[in-house]
């Protein structure tokens, strides 16, 4: 499985971006798919994750209520919409799947993991 995550880029305080992580494979609709986020200078974090078969999401506290993650099985994409952006939120936001249809929040029960793309918020 490949995944390339894009999307990122520099937005000010209280702004928007959508994310986007394409994966390669014919059976990603059974697939849970997650986003984490890195800061410089700090660990992996979870941000949020989709399962495979019935699409409950998962949200970190810090996020929950600002971003959305959803997912469209006939294009093997995922996407994490962020709103009302803040400066902590300024991060490399990777994509991860996990080859059963369960999430986690568990970053090391991720089998596959995409390059990461930048974002960056301006206060």
């Amino acid at each position: 499985v490949q995944l390339q995550a894009s999307g990122g880029g520099l937005v000010q305080a209280g702004g928007s971006l959508s994310l986007s992580c394409a994966a390669s494979g014919r059976t990603f609709s059974n697939y849970a798919m997650g986003w984490f986020r890195q800061a410089p200078g700090k660990e992996r974090e979870f941000v949020a994750a989709i399962s495979g078969s019935n699409g409950s999401t998962y949200y970190a506290p810090s996020v929950k209520g600002r971003f959305t993650i959803s997912r469209d099985n006939a294009k093997n994409t995922v996407y994490l919409r962020m709103n009302n952006l803040k400066p902590g939120d300024t991060a490399v936001y990777y994509c991860a799947a996990r080859v059963t249809s369960l999430a986690t929040m568990i970053r090391g029960s991720y089998d596959y993991w995409g390059q990461g793309t930048l974002v960056t918020v301006s206060s």
